[in-house]
């Protein structure tokens, strides 16, 4: 009989041992992962195992996530599982279905809803998870093929290539290990990004601080003329892929410097250099979104657009729709 198992119970190995094998892994669903999450003080960790005649069957890593002040905080209350539980590929429907109803159970009350952020495919338990209450959203993601420096050259289209290549010529370098002020320096970038035009919550520096001491993470920053002007920041699971978690630049600092191009070349060189044979651009909007101008932008570089979608329960549909106007207000200021 299938049991779900507390965090504390999950041996590292086995748990590591799953994350190897599985087909749906992502790097944030291993235990460094869950570990990191639950270090910082504005998120709380969650984390369960489900396990069947001893085998561990599959673990699902997210964290609580509040912004702003009483009220807000009260309104915007969500549980994220970033790319998806980690999954056993044998693992059955009875089992995982356990694991759903117990996240369900324990998150009820904390959470407004629990949204599944799949960074694979998870389409053959799509029916596991509805009858669980977790309803599918499409939603598309960029893979970019990094398993070599020619394979990378190869689908870098024509005006990528220049933009790179005038940008080192005059002056632009890359930070491969920036000191902490630099990562300051890039987190106003990218703060003043968030505030004024994408218009989400971001994460305060805490987040950046402690990933910096990651021995995943990797941050690769844009220098010109002594000053950060963009970066972006990676986590890597070893034989798996690198994940790009914020990307930013200040284009226009030069008319021959372009900061976001090389950045992101810079994530997908050093993926290449350093055996991760996927580049995970972290998600690129929905279907619907027609004029989705970060989706464009990270195309260039020679990705392929893939739909995992993402499987979303809510917990309290009254507060649910509260929030989803709050957000549209907010976006419209």
């Amino acid at each position: 009989m299938p049991k779900v198992i507390a965090v504390e119970e999950v041996n590292s190995r086995v748990w590591d041992a799953l994350a190897k094998a599985s087909s749906v892994t992502s790097w944030f669903q291993t235990r460094e992962a869950y570990d990191f999450f639950g270090g910082l003080s504005f998120l709380e960790a969650f984390a369960f195992g489900v396990e069947d005649e001893g085998a561990l069957k599959g673990v699902v890593v997210g964290y609580i996530q509040k912004d702003g002040g009483r009220l807000k905080r009260f309104f915007s209350r969500r549980a994220i599982i970033l790319g998806g539980p980690l999954l056993a590929d044998e693992i059955s429907d009875e089992e995982l279905v356990l694991l759903l109803k117990t996240l369900k159970k324990q998150l009820k009350h904390k959470a407004i809803y629990i949204e599944s952020r799949n960074f694979n495919n998870y389409g053959r338990w799509r029916l596991a998870f509805e009858q669980c209450g977790f309803a599918y959203e499409p939603h598309y993601d960029i893979w970019v093929d990094t398993s070599s420096a020619d394979v990378v050259n190869v689908n870098l289209g024509k005006s990528r290539k220049r933009d790179i290549r005038v940008s080192l010529r005059d002056g632009a370098t890359v930070v491969v290990r920036p000191t902490m002020e630099q990562v300051k320096e890039y987190y106003a970038i990218l703060s003043n990004l968030y505030r004024n035009k994408v218009k989400t919550p971001l994460f305060p520096l805490e987040f950046f601080e402690k990933l910096y001491d990651l021995p995943s993470s990797m941050f690769l920053l844009v220098e010109y003329g002594g000053k950060i002007v963009g970066g972006t920041v990676c986590v890597g699971l070893n034989g798996k892929a690198l994940y790009e978690m914020y990307a930013c630049g200040l284009d226009g600092v030069n008319k021959n410097i372009f900061p976001s191009e090389l950045a992101t070349f810079a994530g997908l060189q050093f993926a290449s250099d350093h055996g991760f044979p996927r580049f995970d651009m972290m998600g690129a909007g929905r279907p619907d979104d027609g004029g989705y101008g970060v989706r464009d932008f990270k195309l260039k570089f020679g990705g392929e657009l893939v739909e995992f979608g993402r499987y979303i329960h809510v917990c309290n549909r009254l507060l649910f729709g509260v929030g989803k106007m709050g957000v549209k207000l907010m976006k419209k200021l």
